[in-house]
């Protein structure tokens, strides 16, 4: 089975994306033919200083690699290294009903925020359809909030499909699980993100133990003191708690159990002990890469010689079929 998936280097990568997508990926890469992106195409759907998007490439690709990501048995790649992205995602354009596009729930989201727009966040389901479309995905990893991104790229291949001939796979969403959804530090009813403007709302993968102490200092906490998993009536605990049992492995019953009559406080300490613990691995690895660049762009040098092979050949057939090839 074919895989896809991909992050943006728009930010730091936090515990929300190695739950989240990292993790998943790691066991998937085992059974089958997985590709994961650094999707910096996407990235730039938002302002981004040049040095900064350089540093952040490398750092998503080293904490791929880092955190388990093998490219023996992985393609790792930089979306922008592969032009038929780019090249695909104009021809989809042609064919994509703009007001399926203005319908997209994170567009509308982000437009009832942003002073302006560019046209690249109204075509962003666009692109994302086209690095699905490459490389003959049949499974695509998402959380909730992207399945309907998921839903659009199969109706953009079905209506190609229909209009030029079988050239595309319908792939589906392999949505995660709900213990994976980590909410944000500050306010537990908003997804935990690395676009935040608050640093203090999530935990990168690289912060060490005396940030990771000092953000769940900070953290937001419910009314009582009573350590107890309620999504409803306590989203803040509950929050943490999510955190707690998918790094230590308990159960919320045996979390709440540990935790009878004691203090928020000395919930967040031992559950700072456990992140701290957890992350040292990645962070170790990760240091090791960073003095090491050349290996880290060596694989990017491959997964882009390996991706573009795949990428290339549907293109052609493309081409072919809509009638640019004589």
């Amino acid at each position: 089975m074919k895989i896809f998936s991909g992050i943006q280097p728009s930010g730091a990568l936090h515990i929300g994306h190695y739950l989240g997508a990292i993790q998943q990926w790691k066991e998937l890469q085992k059974n089958n033919d997985a590709l994961f992106c650094i999707v910096d195409m996407h990235a730039i759907t938002a302002p981004q200083e040049p040095e900064e998007l350089r540093k952040r490439i490398f750092e998503v690709a080293g904490l791929f690699l880092a955190s388990g990501i093998d490219p023996q048995k992985s393609i790792i790649f930089q979306q922008s290294d592969v032009p038929a992205h780019a090249e695909l995602h104009w021809i989809l354009n042609t064919i994509a009903p703009l007001g399926e596009l203005e319908r997209m729930t994170q567009f509308k989201d982000k437009a009832s925020k942003a002073k302006s727009l560019c046209a690249g966040l109204l075509n962003y389901p666009t692109l994302q359809a086209a690095d699905i479309l490459l490389y003959g995905t049949d499974e695509v990893p998402v959380g909730e909030d992207q399945a309907q991104h998921i839903e659009f790229t199969r109706m953009i291949a079905e209506k190609f499909n229909t209009r030029f001939g079988e050239t595309f796979k319908l792939p589906k969403a392999k949505v995660v699980k709900e213990g994976a959804r980590i909410m944000s530090l500050q306010d537990p009813l908003k997804k935990m993100s690395k676009s935040d403007p608050d640093p203090d709302s999530y935990l990168a993968l690289l912060d060490d133990g005396a940030t990771i102490m000092k953000k769940l200092k900070k953290a937001v906490t419910d009314s009582g003191k009573e350590v107890r998993y309620d999504k409803e009536k306590k989203p803040a605990i509950s929050n943490l708690m999510t955190i707690y049992q998918a790094f230590s492995g308990k159960s919320y019953k045996e979390i709440e159990e540990a935790y009878k009559g004691k203090q928020y406080s000395e919930f967040k300490s031992m559950l700072a002990e456990i992140l701290t613990h957890s992350l040292m691995p990645i962070k170790e690895k990760y240091t090791m890469l960073s003095e090491r660049p050349s290996e880290v762009k060596a694989v990017l040098l491959e997964g882009k010689e390996k991706a573009s092979i795949i990428a290339e050949k549907t293109l052609a057939k493309v081409y072919q079929k809509i009638g640019f090839t004589l």
